[in-house]
């Protein structure tokens, strides 16, 4: 197949085809770490300018490293050393940008539908790099390829898999990617946690929901761990931490009730000893820095795609 998107905003308005033609290219990408010079020229002359509005440490490092392994040049700004400070739009930020010639800007905002918002009044590449709740494609994107690479399925068919999603799902936007990524490639998803942070709405997204997660473990082949995102919640969802690691964390009892090949993942950053046990967090099963790793890759295969489609 031939990519066609300029753009990367969200895992839903992917086919299953475009997911795994990714994925492929990923593949290829990883090759380019286990080098000495770990550097292509495939974006040599483009500039890729990384505007977080929010605090990342992971993804954006994983961007500039994927941009500078791609030869591209690299510019970085937060929100706090932005003129976004004195008033200006993010439109008006955002196209002042591309008017200094920025070819790829990968976003990161509070805001669900930013990426969109850009993409939709820009000639540049926008890659979404996490909207408020809404999508965070490149999250899904290499915790799918760790699945793949993982279960010895670089064929990008999950027919058969049952990949467990457990803790805030109601404000995750790893939740929300991951459920279209899995789902179209054929896996099965079940979500676990609080009734107040996985409402029964999310059924509609052709997913299982359960709120035992002792009912669930003995049965799946991936346990995906997401941290209590406090800094989108307005208000307590459940009494205490401490009630929830006793309900929802995955400790080193509960391990215990897991097949030996099941995969343990957390998208980061870890709360260790709340969603996790930091015994399990580092156990062999776990593939959580394998997941920093690919992720490399995978948004190599992002940028060069998206940097490879003409302006129209």
């Amino acid at each position: 197949m031939n990519w066609t998107r300029k753009d990367l905003t969200s895992i839903a308005d992917l086919s299953a085809a475009e997911i795994r033609f990714i994925l492929q290219h990923s593949s290829n990408f990883k090759t380019v770490g286990a080098r000495d010079i770990k550097k292509v020229p495939a974006l040599r002359g483009k500039t890729l300018v990384n505007l977080f509005v929010e605090p990342s440490t992971r993804t954006r490092i994983s961007f500039e490293l994927a941009a500078f392994r791609l030869s591209a040049d690299v510019v970085n700004i937060s929100a706090s050393t932005s003129s976004l400070t004195k008033g200006e739009t993010l439109k008006d930020t955002a196209r002042n940008l591309e008017a200094l010639l920025a070819d790829i800007i990968v976003l990161r905002h509070s805001s669900a539908g930013a990426a969109q918002f850009l993409a939709e009044r820009l000639n540049a590449s926008v890659i979404n790099a996490g909207d408020g709740a809404h999508e965070h494609p490149t999250q899904a994107l290499l915790d799918t390829y760790t699945i793949c690479e993982a279960k010895q399925r670089m064929d990008g068919d999950l027919r058969g898999l049952h990949v467990a999603i457990i803790g805030d799902i109601q404000f995750s936007r790893v939740a929300r990617s991951n459920i279209h990524a899995l789902t179209k490639l054929g896996a099965k998803v079940t979500l676990c946690g609080p009734p107040t942070l996985v409402p029964r709405s999310l059924e509609s997204l052709g997913v299982t929901i359960t709120h035992d997660i002792d009912s669930i473990l003995g049965s799946v082949d991936v346990v995906n761990l997401l941290r209590i995102q406090h800094e989108r919640q307005r208000k307590e969802y459940f009494p205490s931490l401490g009630e929830y690691t006793a309900l929802f964390g995955l400790t080193k009892e509960r391990a215990r009730q897991l097949k030996s090949d099941c995969l343990i993942m957390h998208p980061g950053p870890i709360n260790r000893g709340v969603e996790i046990d930091s015994d399990i967090a580092d156990s062999g099963r776990s593939v959580i820095l394998d997941q920093v790793t690919n992720g490399l890759a995978v948004r190599m295969a992002v940028l060069y795609l998206c940097a490879s489609v003409p302006s129209a």
